[in-house]
Order: structure tokens, then sequence, then C-alpha cells
């Protein structure tokens, strides 16, 4: 990757990244992917040097840095080899924890954020649902007020709830009142922070087999009369919605950040092998045929990099207490520059990841080369946590004009 044009900052944190990843090999990866099994050393390793609160505020014990820096932290988790599965094992503990750190109070701040930096907390991210999917304002879990008024009773269903396994904390966003008595569908909702306890009556997690990324679990979550106390609802109850966008669009910052890594690590490996194959008495890297299309994804790759600093930028200078703040940044720029960058980073992605394994020939399929791993990872980025087609809609509408399509 070129990284000319990048803060000091940020190449502190590229470098700071790679020697941690260092400890990790291509190998370690292939065995946790086969084997299924969470990557608890990486998540340790990133704790101990104090990188899980790399966005958090300072006074709590992160590094009070943004999501530019905290982009490019996951980018290089990735593009070290660990791929999306090292780091979407902490990927959660970075975006979700962005609106509970603009809007909890102080006290929940101090209670809530401090462990998820240290280490002894992890969070998972509740909102997508089997039956709504990319219809958010139609959820249907729904957190009702004990009778006593102590707090709530959670019933309901989530799905692709990555690292409920390990997780001790859920960002939650649940229908406190029902659609019907609303004027808008963006009302009623309601985001709460809450203890994860699968110990606990009324919260089970089942793990969903899937197709790359196996190391760290994906689950389906079942909420029955599941209780959460009152001080687990963040911000003002029906006002959830507004707060988890601020969440979402980090996420999609974040997400194009690992797609860039991804795509950076399939094409360092195809290019080596490139220059070492010899075939018909040259190397293949020789051909114009294995040249033009790593060249050409490359290229992709790093105008998608620019469009994905640029959205990242966009967001931490949108927010007020950041010390480039910008008043004239509008959140509707912000989700506009993360939405597209994320699109443009998968599709940049899938088209390395691709061509790495075609250009591998046959090696490019075996998993001592790795490739193949990209390969089934990258579809994530243009699946979730929205998908092309529907980043298309938006930016059809919402900056073209268009008619609303769906």
């Amino acid at each position: 990757m070129e990284t000319s044009g990048f803060t000091e900052e940020q190449m502190t944190v590229r470098d700071a990244i790679f020697k941690v990843c260092a400890n990790f090999s291509d190998d370690y990866w292939m065995e946790h992917d086969q084997t299924e099994t969470y990557p608890h050393e990486l998540h340790a390793a990133l704790a101990k040097d104090g990188w899980l609160g790399i966005a958090l505020p300072e006074e709590l014990g992160g590094s009070g840095l943004g999501i530019q820096e905290a982009t490019m932290m996951l980018q290089t988790i990735a593009e070290s080899g660990a791929g999306l599965a090292g780091a979407q094992s902490i990927h959660a503990n970075v975006y979700a924890t962005q609106p509970v750190s603009k809007f909890a109070t102080p006290e929940q701040r101090d209670r809530f954020l401090r462990k998820i930096i240290s280490g002894e907390w992890r969070t998972c991210f509740g909102v997508t649902e089997p039956n709504t999917g990319l219809e958010t304002l139609k959820l249907r879990t729904t957190a009702l007020p004990t009778s006593d008024g102590s707090g709530y009773n959670v019933s309901g269903q989530k799905i692709w709830i990555s690292s409920a396994q390990v997780a001790t904390k859920m960002v939650l966003l649940a229908r406190t009142t029902p659609i019907e008595e609303v004027k808008k569908p963006s009302e009623g909702l309601s985001m709460f922070y809450i203890d994860f306890d699968l110990s606990q009556p009324g919260l089970e997690a089942k793990r969903i087999k899937k197709m790359g990324g196996r190391a760290v679990d994906a689950n389906q979550v079942f909420f029955d009369n599941y209780f959460i106390p009152k001080d687990s609802l963040i911000g003002k109850e029906g006002q959830g919605f507004k707060i988890i966008l601020h969440g979402m669009n980090a996420e999609r910052a974040l997400l194009a950040g690992e797609a860039l890594g991804l795509g950076y690590a399939a094409l360092k490996k195809s290019s080596e092998y490139a220059k070492e194959r010899v075939v018909f008495g040259r190397p293949i890297g020789q051909n114009q045929a294995i040249q033009h299309p790593l060249a050409s994804a490359y290229m992709h790759l790093e105008a998608a990099k620019l469009a994905t600093y640029h959205a990242a930028r966009l967001y931490d200078r949108s927010t007020p207490d950041n010390k480039d703040y910008d008043p004239s940044i509008t959140q509707h720029q912000v989700g506009v520059a993360c939405n597209s960058a994320k699109y443009l980073a998968a599709e940049a992605a899938f088209t390395a990841c691709e061509r790495s394994v075609m250009c591998m020939g046959g090696m490019g399929y075996a998993q001592e080369y790795h490739v193949e791993r990209y390969l089934r990872e990258c579809f994530v980025p243009r699946i979730a946590p929205v998908s092309r087609e529907m980043i298309m809609n938006f930016v059809g509408e919402k900056v073209l004009g268009l008619p609303r399509s769906y």
C-alpha cells in the first residue's frame, strides 16, 4: 500500500500493530480457521498494549484517537495475514462502543467502557433480526418495562451476532414502543448496553456454521423475558435509532479498512508467488496476463483506500469533541461517504482476492498458500452490515434524487 499522505499518528498505529501481529503467523490463522477456535491470544495482546480503546476517551484509559486511526488498526490486522477473522475479533469493541461513548452518562461511560478497554469485557452488537434483515425500523425484539419499574424484559431474536460466545456485553437495539403507536417507524426504538450472560435464564446463543472467518463465531441469539436493569438504557427511550447510527457509520468505515487489508494481503501473496513460479523458463509474473489483472486490482484498492480514509476523516471531524471539529459536515455527508467507502473497498477486495487465487492456479486453491482463506472471507464486507444493492439504493435516492426503488 502507498502510505504517503497518512498522518504521523496513523503511521505510528500501523507500525505498532504490525509488530503485535508479527507474533501470529499465517499458520496460526489457518489452524484457527480450520478448528473454528477464537483468537483469544490476539485479543489479549492488543488489550495488553491498550489498543482496544483506540477510539475511546483517554480519561477512561483509551487512546482518545479517532475512527481514522481505528480504521488503520483494523486494516493492518487484516493485512498482516489475520484477515477478516483477526479484525472481526475486536471489530465490535471499536465501533459498537462509539454510541455508548457519545450518549451514555458519565457514570455509565466509566462503568461500561473501562473494562472493554482493559480487555476484561468483550462486546457484541445486537441489531439484525432474521425476519427483518435490512429493515431495521421493523425489528421485532421488544424491551418491555417490568411491573416494578426496575428494568425491562427483553424478548425476541437476533442473528449474525459475532463473538456472542465470548462476549460479556451487548449493544442492543429493541422496540420499547409498538410500531403501531409511533408517528414514524424510527421512533420507539431504544438502545441498551446490557450484560450478556448466557448462564442466565432467558438468553441463548446458537452458533452458525459459515463459509469464512470461522475463527470468530457468528450466532443466532434468543431472548425470552431476559431481564436487564433500567440503567442499561443509553440516552433517552425511543431515541435509539438515531443513537445507534453513530455506530453504524463507524462500522462501515472500519469494515472498509478491513476489506482493504484483506485485498492488500492477497496481492502480496500472489505477487510474491508470481515472481517465484517459473513456467516455460520464465517467472509467470513476467507475463502480462498475470501482471495486468494484479496491477488493476492494486489500483482499485488504492482508489478505495482514498475513499475509506476520506470517510473516516469526515466521521471524526463531524464529532463536536474532536480537535478538528467542522460543524459544516452533516451526518448525511458522513453517511454517504461511509457507505460509499464500504462498497468500493469490498468490491476492490473481492477483485484482489479472486485474481490472486486465479493467478496462483492450483496453489491458490491450496490452504497452505492462504489466499483461498482470504477469498472466502472477502464476501463478508460485500454482504454486511448492509448489502451492495442497498448502498446503491441509498446513493440513488439520497444523492442523485432518484425515486425510491424499494
